[in-house]
């Protein structure tokens, strides 16, 4: 019974901060100090769980990512989309293959995720710093069709700093949109498109790299999370599209700042 509650905890966990610019890995790695399950097998379960926010985004997004209806222009502007898409993972597939491996040996532990948690709420501060001063310029890309296939690789580029945990890939690919010129729209719809097979291939990875024997009761932990983060997670997805009309990123910069804070002290005091 304890398993299945602490399932849905981390379900709840990843589903609510996979979309959002605060860092799911970093969260999971927090949370993991007070509840977690044997080493390997959270490992597993935590890839587990990110596949299934990822699927929200598959099932939110169906009918603009399904190429395949009686609209020949329809199924282009997506197969344009899909390819820019594959574009912009590209870099996050070869970096992750070359040092996923010994960035997590160094880098996956509570200090790392304080700080790096610091770092991206300054650059999101930053960043919508920058953009309210521009506010008066029209934006260069204000549609996923506008978003060049050189753009779309520099976002990709920028994706791979999430590599490390408490970066956010979300985050990550957001505000490197917005750096390169995408509105706030246009850079959080394309985090969501990134995210597609940006996670699937990690998934694939990790499955891999962590394959075990699994029992029923196992099974039916990996099921909790997997449901519980797909459920949060469109309901986040949803949140997400409406508040990037009218808001900035502002809360989500603070709020890693006085988290980042919060966990030193309580290390240092610890």
């Amino acid at each position: 019974m304890l398993s299945y509650i602490t399932a849905t905890i981390l379900g709840i966990v990843e589903g609510f901060t996979e979309f959002l610019p605060i860092s799911s890995t970093g969260h999971l790695i927090l949370v993991n100090q007070w509840i977690t399950f044997d080493k390997e097998f959270t490992l597993l379960f935590d890839i587990v769980i990110q596949l299934g926010a990822i699927l929200a985004v598959v099932v939110f997004f169906f009918k603009k990512l399904w190429p395949f209806t009686s609209d020949k222009v329809k199924n282009k502007d997506t197969w344009t989309i899909w390819f820019k898409t594959l574009v912009g993972v590209s870099p996050a597939i070869v970096l992750g293959f070359l040092f996923a491996s010994k960035i997590e040996e160094l880098l996956f532990n509570p200090w790392a995720v304080a700080i790096t948690l610091l770092v991206g709420g300054i650059i999101i501060l930053l960043v919508e710093a920058r953009q309210k001063h521009t506010t008066n310029m029209p934006m260069q890309i204000t549609s996923i069709k506008d978003l060049s296939y050189k753009t779309a690789f520099f976002v990709g580029l920028v994706q791979c700093l999430s590599m490390v945990p408490g970066v956010s890939r979300s985050g990550a690919t957001i505000i490197g949109g917005m750096i390169f010129g995408a509105s706030r729209v246009v850079a959080t719809e394309f985090s969501f498109f990134l995210a597609v097979p940006t996670m699937v291939a990690a998934t694939a990875w990790s499955l891999l790299k962590y394959r075990t024997i699994l029992d029923i009761n196992q099974f039916l932990v990996l099921a909790i999370g997997f449901i519980v983060s797909f459920v949060v997670a469109l309901v986040v997805i949803k949140f997400l599209i409406n508040y990037v009309q009218k808001n900035n990123f502002k809360i989500f910069g603070w709020y890693r700042i006085i988290l980042g804070i919060i966990i030193i002290a309580y290390f240092l005091i610890k």
